[in-house]
């Protein structure tokens, strides 16, 4: 298989898996419902956020169209920079993390650009898909879906303990979706396997240039 098909097969396989979930959620689930698939430890727990990934937000309704309107040019970039990388012949390891990545932005934002105008609102109500009276918001107003939460360990922090004395201490926190999951796991990858997948020469930048370079120089007739 081609690293050009594997890029393909694993952007498609997380959206999906990604979409599916989400429409899955949308359709079936009210805004703050939650079923607990492992106990308290892992439990689908229906939200929406207008940020990014895990919830976070930022500068309002203008925030979310800048974020949107960035999410698509980067997913721009990391398209480019991905067949660039094909076309190195760079570590399939490498294009795998950069797809997870490419994967995960594009999920998201099909939920920010049209999820708005797909979907009423969720709140006290399972939300319909295309309405009749609409969606329950515009074009790049939507919101993203997220539903896995992680609450592992609860417990409070020290009464000594800065600036959080006593309160509620929850590990892990923000409730996350397949999207984000994907993003965090490509990231994650390339910090750790960074030295493999960047093998550089001085001068002619990778390891598979360096390796042609090599290969050309025996194959030169004296």
């Amino acid at each position: 298989m081609s690293k050009k098909t594997t890029a393909l097969l694993i952007i498609l396989l997380v959206l999906v898996v990604d979409q599916v979930l989400k429409i899955w959620v949308k359709t079936t689930m009210m805004l703050g419902e939650e079923h607990h698939i492992l106990g308290d430890w892992f439990i689908l727990h229906f939200t929406e956020n207008n940020g990014m990934a895990f919830g976070i937000e930022f500068w309002g309704e203008n925030g979310k169209v800048f974020l949107t309107l960035f999410r698509i040019a980067a997913v721009i970039g990391i398209g480019w920079y991905l067949m660039h990388l094909i076309r190195l012949n760079s570590p399939v390891g490498l294009v795998v993390t950069v797809s997870l990545i490419m994967a995960g932005a594009i999920g998201n934002i099909i939920d920010s650009v049209f999820y708005g105008v797909l979907f009423n609102g969720s709140f006290h109500q399972v939300a319909e898909f295309l309405p009749e009276q609409g969606g329950y918001s515009s074009l790049l107003h939507g919101k993203v879906v997220d539903m896995f939460y992680f609450p592992v360990i609860k417990g409070h922090y020290p009464g000594w303990f800065p600036f959080f004395a006593n309160e509620q201490f929850i590990f892990f926190r923000p409730v996350f979706n397949m999207a984000d999951t994907a993003i965090t796991t490509g990231v994650i990858a390339i910090l750790v396997f960074q030295r493999r997948f960047f093998k550089s020469h001085p001068k002619y930048g990778t390891q598979a240039n360096h390796e042609a370079e090599q290969k050309e120089e025996t194959q030169t007739p004296a």
